[in-house]
């Protein structure tokens, strides 16, 4: 059993952090606009942030739920979301912005939906945890 509570809190703040990418990146339209002046490259690390953020608190359900929340849901790459979050931690210097431009284009957003699904079926009581 896990606390629902946490869980859906932990899911909320990886939900805002989403948007806070949608937000970031919508200026965006190469990944050599990450690099081009202080902007970009404003917008790379505070995007990074909320990466390593989504990552950390994934990690942090797993431990919670035994890893069993997630395999409900897997049209997203969790393992590879939690990955990105140890290259951008360990490895940041290494950063490519064409990684971060295709995690940001192409994955964000399918990542947004199914955490919001996950949030609906918590709150539907889809699960019966405590």
């Amino acid at each position: 059993m896990y606390d629902k509570k946490l869980i859906v809190e932990i899911l909320q703040n990886i939900a805002w952090s989403l948007d806070q990418i949608v937000k970031r990146f919508q200026t965006i339209e190469s990944s050599d606009d990450f690099l081009k002046d202080d902007l970009g490259l404003e917008k790379l690390d505070s995007i990074c942030m909320q990466l390593i953020n989504i990552g950390e608190a994934l990690k942090q359900i797993d431990k919670l739920t035994d890893a069993k929340l997630f395999i409900n849901y897997p049209d997203v790459d969790w393992k590879k979301a939690k990955g990105m979050r140890d290259i951008i931690t360990h490895h940041y210097f290494d950063i490519d912005a064409e990684t971060v431009y295709v995690v940001c284009s192409e994955r964000i957003p399918d990542m947004r939906e199914v955490i919001k699904k996950i949030l609906k079926d918590l709150e539907n009581n889809k699960y019966n945890r405590s």
